[in-house]
């Protein structure tokens, strides 16, 4: 008796074992490409950094180019629900300028890693697998209309585009400067013309 039970449980264990394992290879993919780009992330590195070996990530992934889209997917869904978090708290009339004031924040400045893929990431886009430019249009797709949702008006699609475009571009050029004044400049141009328009 002892055995047969033994054998029913093996295979759950072992589902159980694969897909966590699963998810902290694409949980550091997720961190990996955001920090080091989608073309600075190899395979090996990525499974080093999950504690694992490099043999073992075709028991997971079809391809490179699978784990990427997956990673990208993650990333993408960490940035929605930071935003949903934000809308959840800030009232309807200042939930787009609290995003926006979260997003262009000195810590999110900072945290290039668990921060937002699309300012990361989006430059890289065009030059990716078709898999993993789905990934990415499907999340941004849903930051858009997750935006749209809490703005009024027969615009707002078009004030939702605007604000992610914004708050993006922002972002990636306050990153890419050099010098921590012009970095702030940006950030705080963007900021003070959306709280004057709110």
């Amino acid at each position: 008796m002892m055995t047969i039970m033994k054998k029913a449980t093996t295979p759950r264990n072992t589902i159980n074992r694969k897909e966590t394992t699963h998810k902290r290879i694409v949980e550091t993919a997720a961190r990996a490409i955001r920090r080091s780009g989608y073309d600075g992330t190899g395979v090996a590195d990525i499974m080093k950094e999950a504690g694992l070996t490099h043999g073992g990530f075709y028991a997971h992934f079809s391809s490179r180019d699978a784990m990427l889209a997956e990673a990208a997917d993650l990333a993408g869904a960490d940035t929605l629900a930071i935003a949903e978090s934000i809308f959840a708290e800030a009232p309807q009339e200042q939930a787009l300028f609290a995003l926006m004031n979260a997003y262009l924040s000195n810590e999110h400045m900072a945290n290039i890693e668990s921060g937002c893929a699309l300012a990361a990431l989006g430059s890289e886009m065009p030059r990716q697998a078709p898999e993993v430019r789905k990934a990415s249009t499907r999340r941004i797709k849903e930051m858009i209309s997750l935006v749209e949702g809490r703005l009024t008006g027969p615009d707002a699609h078009e004030k939702a585009l605007l604000a992610i475009s914004t708050m993006v571009g922002t972002l990636l050029l306050a990153r890419a400067v050099d010098e921590p004044e012009l970095s702030q400049d940006f950030r705080q141009a963007a900021l003070s013309h959306y709280k004057a328009i709110k």
